[in-house]
């Protein structure tokens, strides 16, 4: 089978730091690949490696049938990139930064091509407005449109939504789903927003400290965690209420975090009164209890043994 993107034992160090540590893994063509991870988990490394703006210190890649290596340019000339930070220039407006990037591809008469990417990221009642005037979320969909231009087959979105608001971030998820309709493409999406990879990505790959801890389908990656979650506040007791419940039948793993138990169980319902008489047996006061079903933010802790860090990036992108 012919892959869009394949990795072989791909590594990138910085001194003695192994930022990217031989990682393998393939994507189809035409999927939406998650590429899911706190920061500093390796997903920039990866994608620069892939798409041609750093070497990787050893292992190979392909990308689009060609190696990132040896064959450069072919890689840049099939791919489209829009990395965290926006490329916009302000100072033009977005039809003229559209007329630029054309330049720069290489795109021969791109007129109808700029008139079709600006409805597809519905910027086409902004397009004679300099940039300076949009919205973080329509530079970001700007930025979409510019890599999208030479109809890439293969495209790469660096954490296409850090610091966009919650609203915005759903604009884009919606421009993102669109596109990948309509041009077919396989898309590469590095993100730490859980809700982002469960809502975007045909599977997604979790990397944690340079390596790949798990990759499947966000559904499928789920139901293995079972059914059901348990999550009980009992402040310094948690440890020994954990003891307690890892011993119940019918309890998969548990997890002790801040003064709560997490407990991913077969049938949550049936349990919670066996999981009262078992902290009331022991002493064990219970401050508060949710009973919910796993989510993608479950499967990353029990692969990683914490919740993604998202402090150094906080909302607030504007509109979309």
């Amino acid at each position: 089978m012919a892959y869009a993107i394949e990795a072989e034992r791909l590594s990138k160090s910085f001194g003695d730091i192994a930022s990217v540590d031989a990682i393998t893994f393939e994507v189809d063509e035409s999927e939406v690949y998650g590429f899911l991870g706190s920061n500093g988990a390796g997903k920039s490394t990866t994608m620069m490696m892939l798409t041609t703006l750093l070497r990787p210190t050893s292992g190979r890649a392909r990308v689009a049938g060609f190696d990132v290596v040896r064959e450069a340019s072919r890689v840049r000339s099939h791919i489209g990139f829009v990395q965290q930070e926006s490329a916009v220039d302000e100072y033009l407006t977005g039809r003229e930064n559209l007329v630029m990037q054309a330049r720069l591809s290489r795109v021969a008469r791109p007129g109808r091509r700029i008139d079709e990417m600006l409805e597809t990221v519905g910027l086409a009642d902004r397009q004679h407005d300099a940039a300076v005037t949009y919205s973080g979320g329509m530079k970001k969909r700007l930025d979409i449109a510019c890599g999208l231009l030479h109809r890439p087959s293969v495209l790469f979105l660096d954490e296409p939504t850090v610091g966009l608001d919650i609203q915005t971030r759903q604009r884009i998820w919606e421009t993102i789903r669109g596109m990948h309709r309509e041009h077919d493409m396989t898309v590469f999406l590095s993100t730490h927003y859980m809700e982002e990879a469960d809502e975007l990505c045909d599977r997604v790959c979790i990397i944690d400290e340079g390596r790949i801890r798990a990759v499947g389908r966000p559904a499928e990656m789920k139901r293995k965690m079972g059914r059901d979650v348990i999550s009980i506040d009992v402040a310094e007791s948690a440890p020994r209420l954990a003891d307690r419940m890892r011993s119940m039948g019918g309890v998969g793993s548990v997890d002790v975090r801040d003064g709560s138990v997490t407990a991913y169980v077969h049938d949550g319902a049936a349990m919670l009164p066996d999981v009262f008489a078992e902290a009331g047996s022991a002493g064990i006061s219970i401050r508060a209890v949710s009973l919910s079903k796993p989510s993608l933010d479950d499967v990353y802790i029990s692969y990683t043994g914490r919740r993604i860090r998202e402090d150094a990036h906080r909302p607030g992108g504007g509109n979309a």
